[in-house]
């Protein structure tokens, strides 16, 4: 089955976004001069999944960032609210998380990134989730949309490595372990 994997910022308290969606403090830290491991996991992943919020928050950027399929979890988009130019790019589904892995396993991926709060906290729900790269972002936000949700059980993570950068951002990764202390 397809693996999910997270490469997502947050606020040093823990928001990825303000209360009404907005990332406008996360585009004032963008660093061009610091690779941060962005491209490189990009390369990695064979398609994008993410939630309506994010699509439509990505939606209102001068260019579309994606060079990868694009999957978008949602119940009310319909095919209408996917603009022309994207229509080769991004298709909706209204799977359940393990229904959509199974479905792009059959296609082909074998990695998704899966991106956006509510998605990212499903596939966790789910035990879809492999590995999570985050990285936080020196700011105070106050409140705002949070990373991690309620879970129904513990997640057991295993530190793999953790970069700062001189911007002050500072990158941690972890695998997801598997009940019994097995790594996935």
């Amino acid at each position: 089955m397809t693996t999910g994997h997270i490469f997502i910022a947050v606020s040093l308290d823990g928001f990825i976004a303000r209360q009404d969606g907005d990332i406008d403090w996360l585009m004032k830290q963008q660093t061009a001069d610091e690779d941060h491991g962005y491209d490189a996991f990009m390369a990695s992943v064979d398609g994008l999944i993410i939630g309506r919020g994010s699509f439509e928050k990505v939606l209102s950027f001068d260019d579309w960032p994606y060079h990868k399929p694009v999957v978008v979890l949602s119940r009310t988009l319909s095919d209408a609210d996917i603009p022309g130019e994207l229509r080769n790019k991004v298709r909706l589904s209204s799977l359940e998380p393990g229904e959509l892995m199974r479905e792009l396993g059959h296609e082909g991926w074998q990695r998704a990134y899966v991106d956006g709060g509510k998605v990212i906290q499903s596939f966790l729900r789910a035990g879809l989730i492999s590995d999570i790269t985050l990285t936080h972002i020196p700011i105070l936000i106050g409140q705002g949309l949070p990373l991690f949700g309620g879970l129904d059980r513990d997640v057991d993570l295993e530190h793999r490595e953790t970069r700062s950068f001189p911007s002050g951002l500072v990158s941690s990764t972890y695998r997801i372990r598997e009940t019994g202390g097995q790594t996935r």
